[in-house]
């Protein structure tokens, strides 16, 4: 029986399901969890293909791990260091990959308010390629850190054990990569020249 929305188990009974052998449950979980790790693979790797991959294998081992995962944990945070893991090792073998983003990711996380304008898309890709790339620059623990906290608002706890480090050391990969993503993308944001300023 497919469940409606009202219906739904939160994830701890969704798991123990799973653990028991419920492929139906597992397949839930994917619906849940799987779009966002999608977008912590991506903006980590830089690449659609890559995150593709990442998200495979992410919920490969996942599977495999049911048996380890806790009823106390997050499924979510547990997920996002299993995806966290799969993206290091996936970025290590490969190498340096250069992207410059993608429209169309960038496009997806702007408010409705109608449909773009042409200007509005280039814009959009502009601003998507500068982040990719100072993205980038980040080494992959403040990379990750910062797109936890700022895309998909985990908590310093959370970001913490996806990397398994110290709330103090979470706190610190956030503060680097924000100084370093405000320095590298301070010269495409900064405002435009007062009409005085302008003349002078």
């Amino acid at each position: 029986m497919r469940l409606t929305p009202q219906m739904q188990p939160d994830d701890a009974a969704v798991v123990a399901r799973a653990k028991g052998g419920d492929d139906e449950a597992f397949r839930l979980l994917v619906e849940r969890h799987g779009r966002s790790v999608y977008r912590l693979a991506f903006r980590v790797t830089g690449s659609k293909e890559d995150a593709e991959d990442v998200v495979q294998e992410t919920l490969v081992r996942a599977y495999r791990q049911l048996d380890r995962f806790e009823a106390r944990s997050n499924v979510g945070t547990w997920l996002y260091r299993i995806g966290f893991n799969c993206a290091v090792d996936l970025v290590r073998a490969r190498g340096h990959r250069d992207t410059t983003g993608d429209t169309d990711s960038v496009v997806e996380q702007m408010p409705e308010r109608g449909r773009p304008s042409a200007d509005d898309l280039v814009f959009a890709g502009q601003i998507g390629a500068e982040v990719q790339r100072a993205l980038r620059e980040l080494t992959l623990q403040e990379r990750t850190a910062f797109v936890l906290r700022h895309y998909h608002g985990c908590s310093i706890e959370e970001i913490s054990s996806v990397l398994d480090v110290t709330g103090s050391a979470a706190k610190h990969a956030i503060f680097r990569a924000v100084r370093k993503m405000r320095a590298a993308l301070a010269p495409f944001v900064t405002p435009a020249a007062q009409p005085s300023e302008a003349r002078s």
